[in-house]
């Protein structure tokens, strides 16, 4: 009989992935416009995180997280010409206060600490999108944000030891893209 944790994870890697389709799609169309700021915080952040959280022990949860290396890269890339134009004094503080947690990371060389400075930076290269759901929720798109707080869901399952280490992360993205589907899903705005 299969673990449940490694299925579970697999299953949420592969919703995960998934997700970025919509996304990727809803960009095309011009009916998403990426975040600049928090796409390529999500895509330096997501390599970051990857490697500390697989180097604190995670194992069965590894998927989503692998997901969130290639998915932001991709939309970080078309940001560049879809994207939200420029760069908001609230968007380069997010990106600065990222760039102090990567130097805190690499002077402290631990992958605990890593993995906890990278959850960090990745909240503030979320900011600037929660904000922009909360501001105009017609601007992202909700099939994403679903499969993604469902995606997110179910890597809770994927947990084999329920240590800080190996559960912040998930817990992190579970409450981060959870919020965002909230925000997306609430009524919008008739043009």
């Amino acid at each position: 009989m299969p673990d449940i944790t490694a299925v579970a994870g697999k299953v949420a890697g592969v919703i995960s992935l998934v997700a970025f389709v919509p996304y990727i799609f809803a960009i095309l169309r011009g009916t998403t416009k990426p975040n600049r700021a928090s796409w390529w915080i999500w895509t330096v952040v997501g390599f970051m995180l990857g490697a500390s959280y697989y180097s604190s022990g995670a194992d069965h949860t590894i998927w989503v997280p692998v997901s969130y290396i290639i998915g932001p890269f991709v939309i970080a890339i078309l940001s560049l010409k879809y994207g939200e134009g420029g760069w908001t004094r609230f968007d380069r503080t997010c990106v600065i206060g990222a760039g102090v947690s990567a130097l805190l990371w690499w002077l402290l060389s631990s992958p605990l600490v890593a993995l906890c400075i990278n959850i960090v930076i990745d909240a503030m290269g979320a900011l600037p999108t929660i904000r922009k759901a909360y501001r105009v929720p017609e601007g992202e798109d909700r099939t994403a944000w679903i499969l993604f707080s469902i995606a997110n869901t179910v890597n809770l399952l994927a947990i084999e030891e329920w240590t800080f280490a190996i559960v912040s992360y998930p817990i992190y993205m579970f409450l981060t893209a959870g919020l965002i589907a909230l925000l997306v899903l609430r009524p919008r705005k008739m043009k």
